[in-house]
């Protein structure tokens, strides 16, 4: 395991959750209690993060792993949420940490951790509390960060970028799944006459940005072009730009045969031009030296 965690802010020091692991059962109560956490204000500022694990989970896991070998690496999961995430990794052999900015969830990210026989509870190293702005990590000392439909609530992603590439160390990699402005759906919901509506609203990302960002102050969703933008000058470079589409485990639980086409469907369209409109950009970022910049990652 490479590299030991710096926390130079001592409120942040004494925020660290320490964690044994968990896996929680699914059921219909799991379900009722995603939408309603999901419809509330706080879940569009800081996002929803995953409540269960589930099919569109494990095919992300999977994405993440055919570009980042995770056994006996030291993963970070940057918004990690309730730490769902952060388990499965470690049940596949990382060395995993969690970070958030909502104490309330990674409290209960350490409570659902605690009974979790299939995870190796010395595999998941704990949660942090932390801004993606600021990481608490020493210079080059992670492996891989995670940031699954994370960036697009950051206050300056730019900034987040550059922290990652601080931490990351040469020839690490950066994973991030975060939204397609052509996807037909706005997933976050929209404030409208100083209401915040829930729900996927339709064409919201195809707006003229002036109005669509007046209509999702609290998401962004980034065009193909984007992401050159915010590397540019940051010792990172793009390894692999895809799109993803949803898992569709909503619709399952209610028509598996409807489920099972619009994934047949979908993920056809992930290897075609259709891909461009999928829900999410997947982005494989990895950390290269840079000119003028020390191993440790400050000016020469």
């Amino acid at each position: 395991m490479k590299g030991t965690t710096s926390v130079s802010d001592p409120l942040r020091a004494a925020a660290v959750v320490r964690a044994a692991p968990s896996q929680p059962n699914i059921s219909a109560s799991d379900d009722a209690h995603e939408r309603r956490e999901a419809s509330r204000p706080d879940a569009a500022r800081l996002g929803n993060p995953s409540f269960v694990w589930r099919f569109g989970q494990e095919r992300r896991l999977d994405m993440i792993e055919e570009h980042a070998p995770l056994r006996g690496r030291r993963v970070f999961d940057l918004g990690c949420g309730l730490g769902e995430y952060v388990r499965a990794m470690a049940r596949r052999g990382a060395h995993a940490i969690g970070g958030d900015i909502d104490l309330n969830r990674l409290v209960e990210a350490r409570t659902r951790v605690k009974d979790d026989e299939t995870t190796d509870g010395a595999l998941v190293e704990g949660f942090l509390a932390s801004a993606g702005e600021a990481l608490p990590f020493a210079d080059a000392s992670l492996d891989v960060i995670v940031l699954n439909e994370v960036i697009e609530h950051v206050d300056d992603d730019r900034a987040t970028l550059q922290e990652v590439a601080r931490v990351l160390e040469v020839g690490g990699t950066c994973i991030l799944f975060a939204p397609n402005r052509l996807y037909p759906l706005e997933t976050h919901g929209i404030y409208f006459r100083g209401r915040y509506v829930f729900g996927n609203i339709p064409f919201v990302n195809w707006l003229p940005s002036a109005l669509r960002d007046r209509l999702v102050p609290h998401a962004r969703a980034y065009r193909h072009g984007d992401w050159r933008r915010l590397v540019q000058g940051l010792p990172l470079e793009i390894a692999h730009h895809g799109y993803v589409y949803p898992g569709f485990d909503n619709i399952d639980a209610r028509s598996a045969w409807l489920a099972k086409a619009l994934r047949r469907f979908c993920y056809w369209a992930e290897g075609n031009p259709l891909r461009r409109f999928g829900l999410s950009h997947l982005i494989v970022l990895r950390r290269i030296e840079a000119i003028g910049m020390s191993a440790g990652g400050g000016a020469a």
